[in-house]
């Protein structure tokens, strides 16, 4: 066999081989089809839909800072720094007893490097006018400025309530797991569950609010009041509280009335003046009722909008008491909400 005929037989090999080759190539399979994210407009703008489900979610929240003052509000210190994040996961779809939610609120306090607190703000699932977890009472919305008093102790409980609304009109009512500790009738430790209920009605430029709690630890009740009327450039608000006793929902005086008008003077400006007195500001030593003097607090709250998510506010009060010292005390914030 010469050299030329081995050369043509390697060739033909590796023809052979290289056919061979391109016969069984890999063919790369196609990649799966992407899903994405889709907007649901459902609920209103913010919500998208969770990727394979008809879920729809939103999520928002804010920055807020402080500049906090008043006398020795931080140690000997009567300036404090404060910061907070929060976040809010809502979830929303249809079923046939109407919208299912359900709401998660995250929220990071910061004192200081060393001072901080990470907590659960909100968690509850809602549907057909019941709402369960952890959530805010009616005890919370007081009025739009920061002069007002019109609650005692933590406003947000394990809570079971049910609301009807029928147009302007809306009623509930909750049952409330009172856990914290907080000023009640000697002997007596923190509660196990409190009864609050609440009517509201609005009627053009009117709208008004009666709210009621019961603490069945101490069998004493509070009831709460709130009127709003859009007059002129702003809404004039008046409330008033009585409590027969001792009791988690409202215990810093046996009543107290409060007015405020919040004078919108443009898109980005609001001012709110504010005053609110108080009566028989101390407990009576059993506990069952209220004694002492008097007390008033006064101020004005100023918000500005400084461009689309960016808001700051400046509030600066003053309380004086009966046999007691007056004070000076308020905050500087700003807030950046997404």
């Amino acid at each position: 066999m010469n050299i030329r005929t081995i050369l043509f037989a390697s060739v033909a090999a590796l023809a052979a081989a290289s056919g061979a080759r391109a016969a069984d190539a890999i063919v790369a399979a196609e990649p799966e089809p992407v899903e994405y994210v889709r907007v649901c407009d459902a609920y209103g703008t913010g919500y998208f839909y969770i990727p394979g489900t008809e879920t729809c979610l939103s999520i928002g929240g804010y920055i807020r800072t402080e500049v906090r003052f008043g006398d020795n509000i931080a140690g000997d210190s009567d300036v404090n720094f404060w910061t907070r994040g929060q976040v809010t996961f809502q979830a929303k779809n249809d079923t046939e007893y109407g919208t299912l939610t359900g709401v998660i609120t995250l929220r990071y306090n910061v004192d200081n490097a060393s001072d901080q607190e990470a907590l659960l703000d909100e968690g509850y699932i809602d549907i057909a006018g019941f709402r369960v977890g952890k959530l805010y009472s009616w005890w919370d919305d007081d009025m739009s400025g920061e002069t007002d008093t019109l609650a005692s102790n933590e406003t947000t409980h394990n809570s079971i309530r049910y609301q009807y609304e029928a147009g302007a009109f809306t009623a509930g009512i909750s049952v409330d797991e009172l856990e914290d500790d907080y000023a009640t009738k000697p002997g007596e430790g923190p509660n196990n569950f409190g009864v609050a209920g609440q009517v509201s009605y609005k009627a053009g430029a009117i709208s008004a609010y009666l709210l009621a709690g019961y603490d069945t630890d101490t069998s004493e009740v509070a009831v709460r009041g709130i009127v709003y009327a859009d007059i002129g450039p702003g809404t004039l608000g008046i409330a008033g509280v009585w409590a027969s006793g001792a009791n988690y929902y409202y215990e810093e005086s046996e009543w107290t009335i409060a007015a405020e008008y919040a004078l919108k003077i443009n898109d980005k400006w609001k001012i709110t003046p504010g005053f609110q007195y108080f009566e028989n500001i101390a407990l009576e030593a059993d506990g069952n009722g209220f004694t002492g003097g008097s007390a008033y607090t006064t101020g004005v709250t100023i918000d500005y909008q400084i461009v689309e998510d960016l808001r700051t506010k400046l509030s600066v009060q003053y309380h004086d008491e009966d046999e007691g010292d007056d004070e000076v005390f308020g905050f500087l914030r700003f807030q950046r909400d997404f």
